[in-house]
């Protein structure tokens, strides 16, 4: 019978127990700190200052400017600033023009969002199943998105004014006032140039989505008797809900920062106002007015109402 061998540590080489736990504790610490992978937080140690420098600072800086008495001042001159409370939000939220504009912002987002999902997701899904000629469609749709805005925006005002091609083809059915002179339709026009102009790049979003879905549901749907829509409805758009959450997501945020388009459509916000936005008014008053401390307030109030739609909007989206 051979004989066993006793295989022992050395005596003091096996850890105890509360070293184990303190190395356990020890490891759960760095690792909550920098993950499980620490080289991963030294690549994104840029882009985090970067955030910080750009994003994170000047929101601070806005918050503070809100509850404060702030103007701007020469270079070099230190006056005092008194914390005025919520004074300047009552003086925001009791100007008429300021409420005004967040019901346009919100005018607009009702007209923009579920325009922008439900077209970019149907081109998108025909661009998926085209067979010919499928890069210089892409590329089509992409080109308004990238070409430049002020060249957009003059053969968007040629078209849709009193003369343009649109009203002419529209004869006596055409707006009077024109699309863009007219309280009515001011808005409405921006947010559909907007979709125009921004729907190549939800439709790549949405193409990248499309293209990991399996090919083996859409058949097994076929299989089962399901019609084209039928499919498109219990297969694709479940397949696509993340693409679909980020795509409402952009579109609220880029909803919400609406100014270049007000500003050189309508001419600054016109007729009559019926088109300013908040970001609008925060550039007359902070930039032309000099009232950055009011500019702030709009800025912040502005802030928290995007993250409560964009919270909503995401619990509606990703809902079962």
């Amino acid at each position: 019978m051979p004989a066993q061998t006793s295989l022992r540590r050395a005596p003091g080489s096996r850890p105890t127990a509360a070293t184990r736990a303190r190395g356990g504790r020890r490891r759960s610490a760095m690792e909550r700190a920098l993950g499980r992978h620490p080289i991963g937080m030294l690549l994104a140690a840029p882009y985090a200052v970067f955030v910080a420098a750009v994003f994170v600072y000047p929101l601070g800086l806005g918050v503070w400017m809100s509850f404060h008495d702030f103007y701007f001042t020469a270079p070099g001159v230190d006056v005092p600033k008194p914390f005025v409370g919520l004074d300047n939000y009552v003086t925001v939220l009791s100007d008429p023009d300021v409420r005004a504009s967040f019901g346009h912002v919100g005018e607009f987002l009702l007209i923009n969002v579920p325009l922008t999902v439900v077209v970019s997701l149907l081109l998108a899904t025909a661009l998926n199943s085209v067979l010919h000629a499928r890069i210089f469609l892409r590329v089509s749709y992409y080109v308004p998105y990238v070409a430049a805005s002020v060249a957009m925006i003059t053969v968007w005002m040629f078209m849709f004014n009193s003369t343009g091609i649109v009203n002419q083809i529209l004869g006596p059915l055409a707006p009077d006032p024109s699309w863009l002179v007219s309280d009515f339709w001011a808005m409405p026009s921006i947010a559909l140039y907007v979709t125009w102009k921004q729907l190549g790049f939800f439709i790549l979003l949405f193409l990248a989505a499309l293209q990991n879905v399996p090919k083996e549901l859409n058949e097994a749907a076929s299989m089962d008797g399901a019609t084209k829509w039928q499919a498109f409805r219990a297969v694709t758009i479940p397949a696509v809900r993340p693409a679909t959450t980020l795509v409402v997501l952009l579109a609220i945020i880029t909803g919400a920062n609406l100014f270049t388009e007000p500003y050189l459509l309508t001419g600054g916000g016109g007729p009559d106002g019926a088109s300013t936005t908040p970001v609008f008014l925060l550039y007359q008053q902070g930039i032309q007015q000099g009232n950055p401390d009011i500019a702030s307030a709009i800025g912040v109030l502005l802030v928290i109402g995007v993250l409560i739609i964009t919270y909503i909007s995401r619990k509606i989206t990703e809902r079962e």
